[in-house]
């Protein structure tokens, strides 16, 4: 009798334990899953991209253009700490940072539940500012000097040339580059002073027409500087002066060891971890669009929203394959190991869904920080200061999508299971509400629900609608 009373009571506590694993699964397997989307920069419209290398006091920039339009009416200005040699200078291709834009991307990730009914519960692991105009030749040099403005450096780097230029005076500089045919806005005045005060120099490049047809290239390739500063900064004031609307910027900061955050603009993180409808899947772009501008809408656009923190060695689930040390060593990672070719991940493709390791514990020391600042010039009137942490913890922007079982299922727990799935249903169509601001109401026609169609049971906030729906 014992043994016979006993057994119901065993089973019962099982089945509570299985389905507790079951509907908590994701918390349980951690960051593993089945990757199936991102959210790229390409996402956001006017939107520049900037690869920014930090060691020490070495700092390599790789400035991916935004610029839309004729290609001679192109120029770029950029505050530089020092003269720059023609060798620290170097174009680039839009692909390297297309590559690590597309690693460290915010993921979309799925799980399938299993049948309650079995015994077993199986773990599925699964910076540019632009102006226009066109620069004058032979007078250049001397009309510089009467403005006191010298050209330091004269360099013609692909289809770029560009001057390195110092001055002694904010206003003969801004004078000198309307005069050059840059169209610099009159409140640059006191921001060029501000520049000069700090003993910047400017980094300025045009198109060459000619070199650039010879390339046989549409767009514009990114520009590559490399430099020693103590400063390690970003200038984005003078991009703000053009601006009509609100700018986004994407900086993938890589490091040999720790994360990468501002010091004179408070640092927040992407919300992560929720579960979401299922239909996101074929919406994840909207999604974290509108989810993106109700983060930027809640901080007051004041902050540095880091959307990916992670070492380079491996990615779990991975948006795109680890960057091989070659790749980095173009982005400027200048302590990359030269020798190898090799994938900085895994040197074979685990299974689907799987985290790609270290090769043999031989990786890379790479650590990528992404930051995605949205600003203007009133919410954003300096210029980004960072400092490396000590911090090499792991995040990311990540959301689950969780495909509920929906085979034959005949036992007590599967009954338990849908009811509680339903609920969970329910919560994901809140999370995304909250996060995005949609209405709770157009989401919840979108989902499948499990066992028939949403009732007024399923949204708290009508349980007192209709009551008598309930009834028969």
């Amino acid at each position: 009798m014992k043994k016979a009373a006993y057994r119901p009571f065993r089973d019962t506590v099982l089945s509570v334990f299985l389905l507790a694993l079951l509907l908590q699964s994701s918390q349980a397997m951690a960051f593993c899953g089945y990757f199936v989307a991102k959210a790229g920069s390409d996402l956001f419209n006017k939107a520049s991209r900037v690869v920014l290398v930090r060691d020490g006091d070495r700092t390599v920039i790789t400035m991916a253009n935004d610029y839309e339009g004729s290609p001679s009416e192109f120029a770029m200005v950029v505050p530089v700490p020092t003269v720059l040699e023609k060798d620290q200078i170097n174009v680039g291709e839009n692909s390297w940072v297309d590559r690590i834009d597309a690693f460290t991307a915010p993921r979309l990730a799925e799980y399938f539940d299993p049948d309650p009914c079995q015994a077993r519960f199986y773990m599925e692991r699964s910076m540019t500012v632009q102006s226009v105009g066109k620069a004058k030749k032979s007078s250049a040099a001397k009309r510089a000097k009467s403005l006191g403005v010298k050209i330091e450096a004269k360099y013609a780097v692909g289809e770029y040339d560009i001057l390195i230029l110092s001055a002694k005076q904010s206003e003969g500089l801004q004078t000198w580059l309307k005069e050059s045919g840059y169209k610099i806005p009159r409140k640059a005045t006191r921001i060029l002073g501000s520049y000069l005060k700090m003993g910047m120099k400017f980094f300025v490049a045009k198109i060459n027409l000619k070199r650039q047809e010879k390339t046989g290239r549409e767009m514009l390739r990114p520009l590559q500087i490399a430099y020693e500063s103590k400063r390690f900064m970003l200038p984005i004031r003078l991009g703000t002066l053009n601006a009509k609307n609100h700018q986004d910027l994407f900086v993938y900061a890589i490091t040999k060891k720790g994360r990468v955050e501002s010091t004179n603009y408070r640092n927040t993180r992407i919300p992560t971890g929720q579960e979401v409808p299922t239909f996101i899947k074929t919406d994840f772009a909207n999604f974290y669009k509108a989810m993106f501008d109700k983060q930027v809408e809640k901080d007051d656009m004041k902050t540095v929203i880091t959307e990916y923190a992670w070492n380079l060695g491996w990615c779990d689930p991975c948006a795109a394959d680890p960057l091989s040390a070659k790749e980095l060593k173009q982005l400027g990672v200048f302590w990359a190991d030269k020798g190898s070719n090799a994938k900085i991940g895994s040197l074979v493709r685990p299974r689907p869904g799987f985290p790609r390791p270290r090769p043999g514990g031989r990786g890379q020391e790479a650590y990528v920080t992404r930051m995605h600042v949205r600003y203007t010039a009133k919410k954003f009137p300096e210029d980004l200061f960072f400092q490396v942490t000590q911090d090499s913890k792991n995040f990311q922007g990540r959301y689950v999508i969780r495909h509920p079982f929906t085979g034959e299922s005949r036992c007590e727990l599967a009954k338990l299971y849908k009811k509680n799935t339903r609920k969970s249903q329910e919560k994901r169509v809140q999370n995304v509400a909250n996060l995005t601001g949609w209405k709770p109401a157009d989401l919840r026609k979108k989902v499948k629900w499990v066992g028939g169609k949403a009732t007024v049971g399923d949204d708290p906030k009508s349980k007192k609608k209709n009551w008598w729906k309930n009834i028969w």
